[in-house]
């Protein structure tokens, strides 16, 4: 009955945002659409550091890779088909997480991080340092796709309202996809192998092959917010590859609480409003211009006084007061 009542608030509170372009401005509306993106940015590396307890460094490689798989791969005379382009997107992301994960996932801990990193630098070089995709400058992406089949337009996704609600959708997809998946048999063994690989191991699970799939599937829904990226400002360049970015989503899944898919969003949410606040200069003043100092001591301050991100931020409060009323063992002495 909880549950029922719980997902029928839920499907309300979606009903409403969806409605919220209608009452916003276009600026509001492009900072939701781009909370959306990077909350499905954050969810896909959720599933390897919350699911599997795989801390990756290079996250940002399948975010750029699919953002210039769907630039480069779109006509420049008029909009591409999301039909083929998601699922091209999608799947040069995926070869890229197969062929780095086969190699990255020998390794464990600090060397993990270490060779996901080197290996998100290494893509990273290679749009920076050649002519694939403009070089350092960038490539400009001219058209939104759109939908079609045959030569009926489904989905036209131009007008910022649209967008705002095709990327929302998107965004539940991903999020039910990955609810059902930790559900499932297969994320009971992912969660199995983050608290004890070496049990996992001696009860028979292949604990490399269900990572090396975990991974192929965090870098294919990463190659999702990629694609919508590259839609939303219609620009890409090599930054979006690099070790920044990939720090940026992990912070999103440290702040918000590594243990529950909804800490994703949250910490997508809580992280993308911090820095747009501390880079306005009605809030701050001249201040803002060194928005990276006050930006860097809040998240210091947000993940020492939130061990359990934002997620564990009830509980803790509510913990505090049994933990003052219970008598110290002093006072029962």
């Amino acid at each position: 009955m909880q549950a029922t009542l719980r997902s029928f608030c839920m499907a309300g509170l979606l009903c409403l945002f969806a409605l919220f372009p209608l009452v916003a401005n276009d600026y509001y509306i492009s900072l939701a659409i781009k909370i959306m993106i990077y909350s499905i940015f954050a969810l896909s590396l959720q599933l390897l550091v919350g699911g599997a307890g795989l801390v990756s460094l290079g996250h940002a490689a399948f975010f750029g890779i699919a953002a210039y798989a769907t630039t480069l791969l779109s006509p420049e005379s008029g909009p591409g088909n999301l039909l083929w382009l998601l699922p091209a997107a999608m799947i040069c992301a995926l070869a890229y997480a197969l062929l780095t994960g086969a190699l990255a996932l020998r390794t464990r801990g600090v060397y993990f991080i270490m060779v996901t990193l080197a290996f998100s630098q290494m893509a990273y070089y290679v749009f920076h340092d050649t002519d694939v995709g403009g070089g350092s400058d960038g490539i400009y992406l001219y058209f939104r796709p759109e939908l079609r089949l045959g030569d009926s337009v489904l989905l036209n996704v131009d007008s910022p309202y649209s967008f705002f609600l095709f990327t929302l959708a998107c965004l539940v997809l991903v999020w039910a996809f990955l609810a059902m998946l930790m559900r499932s048999r297969f994320g009971a063994a992912l969660t199995g192998i983050r608290v004890n690989e070496q049990r996992m191991r001696s009860a028979g699970y292949s604990t490399f092959n269900y990572k090396l799939v975990a991974y192929a599937l965090a870098g294919a829904l990463a190659g999702v917010s990629g694609l919508l990226y590259a839609a939303k400002d219609g620009f890409v360049n090599p930054e979006l590859l690099a070790w920044e970015q990939s720090g940026l989503v992990l912070l999103m899944v440290i702040l918000g609480g590594s243990g529950r898919l909804w800490g994703a969003i949250l910490g997508a949410v809580g992280l993308t409003l911090l820095q747009e606040a501390f880079q306005s200069q009605a809030l701050f003043g001249d201040w803002s211009a060194h928005w990276h100092l006050t930006f860097g001591l809040s998240i210091i301050a947000l993940v020492a006084l939130m061990p359990n991100g934002l997620i564990g931020m009830q509980a803790q409060w509510r913990g505090r007061p049994r933990r003052a009323s219970a008598p110290s063992p002093r006072t029962k002495s």
